[in-house]
């Protein structure tokens, strides 16, 4: 099959998991190609969208368009899925790999895994867990061709607004352990965790003792 991974930002955390995937289908005998432009994808079976920034839209020129989204659909649409159920207190965040559809976030749902965490994990032991479990939906379902069924998202959606910068400040007047949750889904070095003190921005990294 031709199987084609877009993943829309160089700079993407997930990048190095999609290479060892793409590898992987390679390895099972399938011709797979990693891209980083919506205008490169071409005709063919699969099509993986994954972390990307923006919409693809040329959703005729592959018979599937598959995304993974870290949550249980419909609820948890939106934007950074894991940080946000995180910062609510899960431990348990659902992975799911479902049709891209014209509208976001909505189509048919195939399979789903989860990120089991016991609350010391920091950021990229989350992640790591994450990029891991997305190899395994999507291998999993292209071993699993033609014999795949998706059942349609039930229930009330609801929606995560994207994360800023502003997101990762630390309030002065609560303790570490008060938030301890969000400190440890900071990106030490995209978006920091911060507070601010006489009109003065500190940065504050976190990194766990054995950490090399």
């Amino acid at each position: 099959m031709k199987i084609q991974l877009l993943v829309d930002n160089k700079d993407s955390w997930i990048l190095p998991y999609i290479t060892d995937l793409r590898l992987k289908l390679c390895e099972l005998g399938h011709d797979c190609n990693l891209t980083f432009y919506h205008e490169e994808v071409t005709e063919g079976d699969l099509l993986f969208i994954l972390s990307c920034e923006k919409i693809f839209k040329n959703l005729t020129l592959n018979k599937y368009n598959l995304v993974v989204h870290e949550s249980d659909l419909p609820k948890g649409r939106g934007w950074s899925p894991v940080t946000w159920q995180v910062l609510e207190g899960k431990n348990r965040i659902p992975v799911t790999l479902f049709e891209a559809t014209e509208k976001v976030d909505d189509g048919n749902i195939y399979s789903q895994d989860f990120i089991n965490l016991n609350g010391t994990e920091l950021l990229s032991q989350i992640k790591h867990q994450q990029g891991l479990i997305t190899q395994s939906l999507i291998i999993n379902f292209v071993k699993s061709l033609p014999d795949v069924k998706g059942k349609p998202q039930s229930g009330i959606g609801t929606y995560y607004p994207r994360r800023r910068p502003k997101d990762s400040e630390l309030d002065v007047h609560k303790s570490l352990y008060e938030q301890f949750d969000l400190l440890r889904v900071c990106d030490n070095d995209r978006y920091p965790a911060f507070f601010k003190v006489k009109n003065e921005k500190y940065i504050l990294k976190i990194y766990k003792s054995d950490d090399k």
